[in-house]
């Protein structure tokens, strides 16, 4: 099974068309926070027919807005601050902050750990647990950037 891995899109819809195209084959979908506006998380449910799995980041507006229209979608699960879920028998945390996602992935207690926040991509094995940044969709730092997860390799590969 495949998980898509997004964060920090800041409304960047354009971008993240784009990146919800490249993660069509992906049978779930993981967004770390900082969608912003209701119409970026209306976007992500109307295009990704999989589970979305939904974490709150810190430039989310108007989170009860985001939260009733989110609710219209079966597919859709907003988990709050962190978000917990099971991909193939495996564990996985969500989290958008790093400091979070560090100490989830130091306690060896998942298999996956995944955060955004500081729109820096990367991978790296810690113990058991992998734990990915997939970057930004918005592009701030010059490259659009996400993640796919693969349970059955049980390794995470950044898409640029």
């Amino acid at each position: 099974m495949k998980l898509g891995i997004i964060s920090d899109i800041h409304d960047n819809v354009w971008a993240l068309e784009r990146v919800l195209d490249a993660l069509a084959d992906c049978q779930e979908l993981a967004c770390l926070g900082d969608l912003c506006s209701p119409f970026t998380a209306l976007q992500i449910a109307e295009t990704f027919a999989g589970a979305i799995h939904l974490v709150w980041g810190n430039n989310d507006g108007d989170r009860q807005l985001i939260s009733s229209r989110l609710a219209a979608y079966a597919n859709a699960h907003l988990y709050g601050e962190l978000g917990e879920l099971s991909l193939d028998g495996q564990t996985a945390a969500l989290t958008h902050y790093p400091h979070l996602g560090a100490a989830l992935a130091k306690g060896g207690q998942y298999d996956l750990v995944c955060y955004g926040h500081d729109h820096r991509r990367g991978s790296q094995q810690v113990g058991p647990t992998v734990l990915v940044n997939p970057g930004e969709v918005m592009g701030r730092l010059g490259v659009v950037s996400c993640a796919v997860y693969d349970t059955g390799a049980r390794a995470a590969t950044i898409i640029e």
